[in-house]
C-alpha cells in the first residue's frame, strides 16, 4: 500500500497523544494528573449555548457563506476594533473551523513550494508541521541563552529571500511569556519594510497577568491596511473556554482574505452554523467570563510557580499569560522526551516535551486545571525528581517508593 512520503513525515501531535494516553489510563483506573492540557475548564458562556440552541431551534442548519455568517463578521469587527484599536471592513475577515485551520489555510494562501516561515522557538507544536505540509520551509529563530524572547538581530539573520512570512504567538505558548511590545514594534515594522508578512496569533491575547498591557500590533503597522503585510488570527476557543466549537478568524488585507477564502471553499465549505451562532453570542455577550478565566488562571499560575520552586536546580520563567509554563529541567534530564515518559509512567503525571517546542530540556505544564492537581501533580514530579524528597508518596491509594536514583 502506497501512501504520500509528504503525509506520512507528518508528525504525530504530541498533545494529541498524551490527551490520548491519559484518558486511556484513566480508563485504566490510574490516578492520572493531566498537567498538559491545553484547554480551560470553565464552562462555556451562557451566551454563546443560548445562541447555539436558537439557531438549532430553527431546524435551518444550512450551508453559510465561505467567509462566515454576516452577524459573527459584525461581531469579530466590533472586538477589533475595541481589543485593537482598528477598524476594518468585513472584506478583511474570514471566519474558520477553529484558528488552527485559520493558520494552515492562511499558510495554504501564503505559501510556494520552498518558501520558508520565521518561528519564535519556543513555538506552538503545529506551526512546523502545517509549514512543512504546504512544502513551506519552517526556520526556526532560537532566544539569547536564559530567556524566552528573541532579538530582532536573531529574526533578521534568519531572513533570506525565500522568507515568505514571520509567525508571531504573544503571550506565547508554551512559555506564557509576552513579548515586549518593543519587540513587538520591531517585528511589525521590520516586516512591513521588507514586504514579509508578519502572522499574529493572539489567541491568548486576554489571558495576560499582573496588570500588564498587552501590545496592539496595529499600531505599528501601515495605516492603509490593504497595502500591510500584518495579519491576525484569533478565536474563541481559550478565551470563552470554547474549544470544542472550532470557531477562529482572520484579519488580513482583502487580497489575502479572496484567497483564503476560495481556499476554505474548497476543503470545508463553511464553518458549523450553529458553531457560529455560539460565537456571535459569546463575542456579543456578557464578557466577565474572560475575566473570571483571567483571574482564576492568574491564581493557579502563582500557585504553580511556588510549587516549582521547591524543586531544586529548576530554572523557571514565571509566565506573563496564558496557562502554560515551560521550568528548564535540564539539570534532570536534557532529553525531555525521556523526562516526560519518565514522570509519566513513575508519578502518573502527564506533561509535555519542551523539544516539541523547539527547546530540549524543557516540560510545559499546564495550570488551567484544578489547584489541586497542580498542587499534587508538582508534588509528584518533585518526588520523582528530588533525591532528598520523603521516598515515599501517595498516588490515589497507594503507597509508592522512590526505588531509583
Amino acid at each position: 500500500m502506497s501512501l504520500s512520503k509528504l503525509a506520512m513525515k507528518i508528525a504525530e501531535s504530541p498533545t494529541l497523544a498524551l490527551n490520548s494516553k491519559a484518558r486511556s489510563l484513566r480508563e485504566q483506573g490510574k490516578p492520572v494528573i493531566h498537567l498538559g492540557a491545553g484547554e480551560p475548564k470553565t464552562k462555556v458562556p451562557a451566551s454563546a449555548i443560548l445562541s447555539a440552541a436558537a439557531k438549532l431551534t430553527t431546524g435551518e442548519i444550512r450551508y453559510t457563506p465561505t467567509k462566515g455568517i454576516p452577524t459573527l463578521i459584525n461581531a469579530i469587527i466590533k472586538y477589533t476594533e475595541k481589543n485593537y484599536k482598528k477598524t476594518v471592513a468585513p472584506a478583511n475577515v474570514v471566519v474558520s473551523a477553529g484558528a488552527k485551520q485559520a493558520i494552515y489555510n492562511l499558510m495554504m494562501t501564503l505559501l510556494n513550494p520552498g518558501e520558508e516561515v520565521i518561528m519564535l522557538a519556543p513555538y506552538w507544536v503545529s506551526y512546523p508541521e502545517i509549514i512543512k505540509m504546504l512544502y513551506g520551509v519552517p526556520v526556526t529563530v532560537m532566544p539569547p541563552q536564559g530567556s524566552f524572547e528573541p532579538t530582532i538581530e536573531g529574526i533578521k539573520a534568519k531572513v533570506s529571500e525565500k522568507t515568505k512570512a514571520i509567525i508571531v504567538n504573544s503571550p506565547n505558548n508554551p512559555s506564557g511569556v509576552m513579548y515586549s511590545a518593543k519587540l513587538i514594534q520591531e517585528i511589525v515594522e521590520y516586516c512591513e519594510d521588507k514586504g514579509i508578512y508578519v502572522i499574529m496569533d493572539d489567541i491568548y491575547h486576554k489571558l495576560i497577568f499582573d496588570n500588564k498591557t498587552w501590545p496592539s500590533p496595529f499600531a505599528y503597522a501601515n495605516d492603509d491596511f490593504e497595502s500591510s503585510y500584518l495579519i491576525v488570527v484569533n478565536g474563541v476557543s481559550k478565551l470563552y473556554a470554547m474549544t470544542g466549537f472550532r470557531i477562529g478568524w482572520t484579519i488580513a488585507s482583502t487580497k489575502v482574505c479572496k484567497v483564503m477564502i476560495n481556499v476554505a471553499a474548497q476543503n470545508t465549505s463553511c464553518p458549523s452554523p450553529v458553531q457560529q451562532e455560539a460565537a456571535v453570542g459569546a463575542l456579543n455577550g456578557n464578557q466577565s467570563n474572560v475575566e473570571n478565566l483571567r483571574l482564576t488562571l492568574e491564581n493557579n499560575r502563582n500557585i504553580m510557580i511556588n510549587e516549582l520552586k521547591t524543586i531544586p536546580n529548576l530554572k523557571i520563567t514565571v509566565p506573563d499569560g496564558t496557562f502554560y509554563c515551560l521550568p528548564d529541567f535540564s539539570a534532570y534530564n536534557k532529553n525531555s522526551n525521556e523526562l516526560s515518559q519518565f514522570l509519566l509512567e513513575k508519578a502518573l503525571v502527564v506533561s509535555v516535551p519542551g523539544g516539541e517546542f523547539g527547546l530540549e530540556g524543557h516540560l510545559r505544564l499546564s495550570y488551567c486545571g484544578s489547584v489541586k492537581d497542580i498542587m499534587d501533580g508538582v508534588a509528584r514530579i518533585k518526588w520523582a525528581l528530588d533525591p532528598d524528597s520523603p521516598k515515599e508518596i501517595y498516588i490515589g491509594d497507594r503507597k509508592i517508593i522512590r526505588d531509583w536514583k
